[in-house]
């Protein structure tokens, strides 16, 4: 996953970063992987901290991924800080590179995370990368699973989302029927 995001990143940093006069040429590559670092390092400290709400509703598509969401916030308060002690940047500067690389990482992750015909990421990946240990990740499927409810995937009624309800979706769909329903594709 971590090889995945790397290259989201990389592409778009062009931008936001090699064709950004505030940010020295001899500082692109250093300010890209910084980026990649601060998004990995973002989510494990979201997930540790048990944001797994906050998880749920960014990969659902729940929330909006721009600079309202607190996914995204805190991902880019870490990145501006980091920028700013590790290469100098301006405050300005920092939180401008922020603002305009994270949301649309986040945004082509959760995107490409949710659609059946891209397994270059795929949502139990991303959880189990970011979590660390199976206890958070279990936890954030389960708030994913009470997302599920909320977009009728209890398929035999029992009140609640399990493996009866994905053997359920899958006859009808394969494991893609049940990420898009999950997903609302």
């Amino acid at each position: 996953m971590f090889e995945q995001l790397t290259q989201l990143v990389q592409q778009y940093g062009n931008t936001a970063v090699v064709n950004n006069d505030a940010v020295p040429n001899e500082h692109n590559e250093g300010v890209i992987n910084e980026a990649n670092n601060s998004i990995f390092s973002g989510l494990q400290k979201i997930a540790s901290e048990g944001g797994a709400e906050q998880l749920a509703g960014l990969f659902s598509g729940n929330t909006p991924i721009d600079n309202s969401n607190p996914v995204v916030k805190q991902i880019s308060q870490q990145l501006t800080g980091s920028l700013g002690e590790k290469f100098g940047l301006s405050s300005g500067a920092a939180s401008g590179v922020a603002a305009s690389m994270i949301p649309q990482i986040l945004s082509s992750l959760v995107s490409k995370a949710k659609d059946p015909n891209d397994s270059s990421f795929q949502i139990s990946d991303i959880i189990s990368a970011v979590s660390g240990n199976s206890g958070q990740a279990s936890g954030i499927m389960d708030t994913i699973s009470k997302y599920g409810m909320q977009f009728g995937l209890d398929q035999n009624g029992d009140g609640k989302v399990d493996v009866a309800d994905a053997m359920a979706l899958t006859k009808s769909g394969g494991i893609s029927g049940l990420l898009g329903k999950l997903f609302g594709k």
